[in-house]
């Protein structure tokens, strides 16, 4: 839900715009509501695939690594699968892509700017998230490394900290009242976050008026960290 609002926003403020995913049918759905956008299907845990792909389609000036995986399992019963997939797509696969697209903007001279999505899982610890959370938490660091190395060739990179996000897949697990009220809860505004809340703030952080912040975490929680 957040990939496909985020390209559809920057579809609409006049962006050409490449969205990649594994599920073809969620880019043909996205091609019909805003024809002007290139998909390419694919799996980023491919990388021979995805160079060979984003070689042909770049150069690109703005990169928003958004596809994760949640498995999510008690630590004592964590299997290697699980690990496995978890850090080639929520870790390797933004690496990779990072690396590609950031050295399209270095070839061609283009300052850039760079998001990838983490979660306040990176900050906090969650039960059954072992694996989600250490992930997440290497992506916040990775994040940082690639902000000091890029930032000679004027290259930015953030990432946005979401709590739970209601998109569609957010409203069905927490639906439940049971389930929602601990974690609201904890949450000084009251609330779980829009799919708005994301999208803007990755737009803000794209964008020249993030002109000097690079490095950062910008905390889309409604407090939650802070209670």
């Amino acid at each position: 839900g957040i990939g496909r609002a985020v390209a559809a926003a920057l579809s609409r403020a006049g962006a050409r715009v490449t969205a990649l995913s594994r599920t073809a049918a969620d880019l043909e759905s996205l091609a019909r509501e805003c024809p002007g956008i290139e998909t390419l299907c694919l799996d980023l845990a491919d990388w021979e695939a995805v160079e060979a792909a984003l070689g042909a389609a770049g150069p690109f000036e703005l990169l928003v690594n958004n596809a994760a995986v949640a498995e999510l399992q008690p630590f004592l019963e964590v299997t290697r699968s699980a690990l496995q997939r978890s850090l080639d797509v929520n870790f390797g696969a933004v690496l990779h892509v990072s690396q590609i697209v950031a050295r399209q903007m270095i070839a061609q001279g283009m300052p850039g700017a760079i998001v990838n999505v983490s979660s306040q899982a990176s900050k906090r610890a969650l039960r059954d998230h072992a694996v989600y959370c250490s992930t997440k938490s290497a992506l916040d660091m990775l994040s940082k490394v690639m902000a000091m190395e890029l930032g000679p060739h004027k290259i930015r990179v953030n990432t946005v900290n979401p709590t739970v996000v209601m998109t569609d897949m957010g409203r069905i697990n927490w639906s439940d009242p049971q389930k929602s009220a601990a974690m609201i809860a904890r949450i000084p505004l009251g609330k779980f976050a829009e799919v708005d809340d994301v999208v803007n703030s990755i737009l803000f952080l794209l964008s020249d008026k993030s002109a000097m912040t690079t490095g950062s975490s910008l905390m889309i929680d409604g407090g939650f960290l802070v209670s």
